[in-house]
């Protein structure tokens, strides 16, 4: 089977409805572009480009940047996935932080710690128990609200623990040394 040249107009309809998808819309079927991918192939294809393409916008990556993340290409399909996404970046941005914002309706305004030292309490005469006193105004459907919450040296040790397993996992899941990208416009 031969390879047409990115300049076909298939490889950059495709690339444009995978767009599409990220933003919200019906993004591509691999109906439409006949027996050119078995199914495995076409799944790794439309999560590496959605992938990519969020990751590009998402960090504000600059045109060599999206080069090399897409390193993998021939210049002329790397050129298309750039112009791709040059074109439609403020439409491509507006779409994910639209769903960032749809993943809760409360977002987080401010907050504020207070680092307290337990001396005592009804039970125990000497506690000497250091506490975190956490508190967080949100905004939820357009009602402001503070929660606080109060922390032991477990509890906050629990808490950071899992923020930095989250940020890790993110940083894994966007870093862009884990792209593979097969972009055949065949």
């Amino acid at each position: 089977m031969s390879t047409p040249s990115c300049e076909d107009p298939q490889c950059s309809m495709l690339i444009h409805r995978v767009v599409d998808g990220v933003c919200g819309r019906s993004g591509p079927r691999r109906t439409d572009y006949g027996e050119r991918w078995s199914l495995t192939e076409w799944v790794e294809l439309m999560n590496t480009l959605s992938s990519l393409i969020r990751f590009a916008v998402g960090r504000g990556c600059s045109d060599q940047e999206i080069q090399e993340l897409l390193s993998d290409l021939d210049a002329p399909r790397a050129e298309a996935v750039l112009q791709c996404v040059r074109s439609r970046f403020d439409e491509i941005r507006h779409a994910l932080v639209d769903r960032t914002n749809g993943i809760s309706s409360t977002q987080l305004q401010d907050f504020n710690w207070q680092l307290k030292l337990a001396l005592s309490s009804d039970t125990l005469s000497a506690l000497n128990t250091p506490l975190l006193n956490l508190s967080l105004d949100l905004k939820e459907n357009g009602i402001e609200r503070s929660v606080n919450v109060e922390m032991n040296k477990e509890e906050l040790h629990t808490l950071i623990t899992a923020l930095e397993a989250a940020n890790k996992t993110e940083i894994l899941r966007t870093e862009p040394g884990t792209w593979r990208l097969y972009l055949r416009c065949s």
